[in-house]
């Protein structure tokens, strides 16, 4: 397998498992729905892990742009596997999404909330301010990347840091996630956006492009400032 089919699946997994939890939480009729924000983190930090586990060893699992611009800021990954692995994410973000969709498809009809189904795909905020929200995504990614590098430095029995990664992602959500919903990665938010905008949900509303640059830009800074903050205090 290349490190692009690596990509593309890993970021799949990560989809289905982290926006099914969603879907399964808001979408009425679900088993789980009104499980809430703990079910919800706690998910998201196994999907990581799965994700992890899954392409680890072929790609070195990024699943994120933000994990993979800031590698490359810090020369810890060749800038010109950049795009490659960024379309990657993309693709498999959004075929993760259409197999949330199809999994839960009897449920968009029963749902009329269209904000809820909006946000089974992407994030949103608490309180709608471009620059407070803007500033949420910068400071969780921060911590992700920086956590990230920090468990990457060091060392653990053999196959366990995709564990300890997925606890972060917890604690990230549970710390930091209520204020737009963490996206904390470019990739699972503007993807499933993308589906959310093409695919024939029921009874579905608009995908909110006027937010949506900032789980974009939000990220890829944080996770620089993030990157560059580690190697200046910690070392290479």
């Amino acid at each position: 397998m290349t490190p692009f089919l690596a990509e593309v699946i890993g970021t799949m997994l990560l989809i289905v498992l982290g926006d099914g939890v969603v879907a399964g939480v808001l979408l009425n009729k679900s088993k789980a729905q009104n499980s809430g924000w703990i079910v919800i983190t706690l998910a998201w930090g196994l999907a990581v892990a799965v994700a992890v586990y899954a392409v680890g060893r072929i790609s070195g699992a990024h699943l994120n742009p933000a994990v993979t611009v800031s590698l490359a800021a810090i020369g810890k990954f060749p800038w010109s596997d950049v795009p490659s692995y960024l379309l990657a994410q993309m693709i498999g973000a959004f075929i993760g999404a259409v197999l949330v969709w199809i999994h839960y498809l009897p449920h968009w009809a029963e749902t009329p909330e269209k904000d809820l189904k909006l946000a089974v795909f992407s994030t949103g905020p608490a309180i709608r301010s471009a620059g407070a929200n803007l500033l949420s995504e910068i400071i969780g990614t921060f911590v992700l990347i920086v956590g990230i590098l920090a468990i990457g430095a060091n060392k653990f029995a053999d196959g366990l840091n995709p564990l300890i990664v997925g606890f972060l992602i917890v604690s990230i959500g549970l710390s930091l996630g209520g204020t737009t919903g963490y996206a904390l990665n470019p990739a699972r938010d503007l993807g499933p956006r993308i589906a959310h905008f093409v695919l024939p949900i029921a009874g579905k509303g608009s995908s909110d492009w006027g937010y949506s640059w900032i789980p974009v830009v939000g990220p890829i800074i944080g996770g620089v400032l993030g990157a560059l903050f580690f190697t200046s205090f910690f070392g290479a």
